[in-house]
């Protein structure tokens, strides 16, 4: 059996550990999640593109200087990052506070590698991320 690839390039294979991580720490995550208890964590506020429904989703955010870059490990058909483009905005609850944010757009690494710094920006490389979410503060 081959491992098909998905729109990142990351084989389905190589995603599965950090499916099963994702599985493991967002029941953790989610009520700390925008808290300052767990920076690494932001709460993402979003609505479904066709149902109009609210969501709330624990994110890993980074800070730049003019909004935030959240990593896509599993590419760009997250349903998130979805309804974010056809909305064009949401908010984020990070370290307590709301931030309103806008313009959604998906950015490849070299993008966003300024707001990871250098421990996250090899980590990113190290288990293949290759797209972020880029949000602008609105």
């Amino acid at each position: 059996m081959t491992a098909s690839t998905d729109p990142a390039g990351t084989s389905r294979r190589r995603s599965n550990p950090l499916r099963a991580l994702g599985l493991f720490v967002e029941p953790i995550a989610r009520p700390l999640a925008g808290s300052r208890w767990l920076p690494l964590w932001a709460l993402l506020q979003h609505r479904g593109r066709t149902s109009g429904k609210k969501y709330r989703t624990p994110v890993v955010t980074f800070r730049t200087r003019t909004g935030f870059v959240i990593p896509l490990p599993f590419g760009d058909q997250t349903q998130w990052a979805k309804n974010l483009g056809a909305s064009g905005s949401g908010s984020l609850r990070w370290k307590g506070r709301d931030w309103a944010v806008r313009s959604p757009a998906i950015v490849e690494t070299a993008a966003a590698r300024p707001a990871l710094g250098p421990i996250f920006g090899r980590l990113v490389r190290l288990v293949g991320i290759r797209q972020f979410v880029r949000l602008e503060d609105a």
